[in-house]
């Protein structure tokens, strides 16, 4: 909780000081950027919404982004799942309904999961653990600027970046900043993903009551 507070005290901050910015200096134009798929798949399917933003996203985006940070072999194989995961992703066509799909992707990663146990030797995650082990600061902080950067196709199809683009997945470092702070503080992957699912449930709290009350 002490980390989810500063957390969100630094959002704060962040803010305040981009509303004194854009007053004052820049004038940003905010509205040539909008998450309009995300607020789709809200309005359209909300409990979908509701699973992708407070289970599946804090899952799969944790295990790739603070698997790899003083990684157990436990947090080595969570973060190639979710490789597989990603990959699954593009692979299994959109039409069928979205929980049969899921399943499906869950299901196949438990596979892989096991089978990695049984079929990589144990001395070789320990290795790559240690090798991993001694970069732990150069990972965190990239870890957590790669992380707000892959957040720029919430609000564009192709990658591109400029000034107003910058603030907005700026508040996605933060967190990508405090979500490795947990992982290296309490040593388990499990602080990392409750604190996402944290995060994203705040954004729920305000959007989901709003999106069901059009209906």
């Amino acid at each position: 909780m002490r980390n989810f507070t500063l957390m969100i005290a630094c959002y704060f901050i962040f803010f305040i000081a981009l509303r004194v910015i854009d007053v004052f200096v820049f004038n940003f134009d905010f509205n040539k950027y909008e998450q309009i798929e995300l607020f789709e798949t809200l309005k359209d399917h909300p409990w979908k919404f509701v699973f992708l933003a407070v289970i599946a996203a804090p899952l799969i985006e944790e295990s790739i982004f603070r698997s790899l940070l003083k990684p157990s072999p436990f947090s080595l194989k969570l973060f190639l799942c979710a490789i597989i995961y990603m990959t699954g992703v593009f692979m299994i066509p959109e039409q069928g309904h979205w929980i049969l799909r899921y399943s499906l992707l869950f299901g196949t990663i438990l596979l892989f999961y096991y089978a990695m146990g049984k079929l990589i030797p144990s001395e070789f995650y320990k290795i790559i653990c240690a090798w991993l082990h001694k970069y732990y600061l150069f990972i965190w902080i990239m870890g957590a600027i790669i992380f707000g950067f892959v957040h720029i196709f919430n609000y564009v199809d192709s990658f591109k970046i400029d000034l107003v683009l910058l603030m907005m997945i700026f508040p996605r470092i933060i967190a990508g900043f405090f979500f490795g702070k947990i992982k290296l503080e309490n040593k388990g992957m499990i602080w990392p993903i409750l604190m996402h699912s944290m995060n994203n449930s705040i954004v729920l709290f305000f959007l989901l009551p709003y999106t069901l009350s059009q209906y």
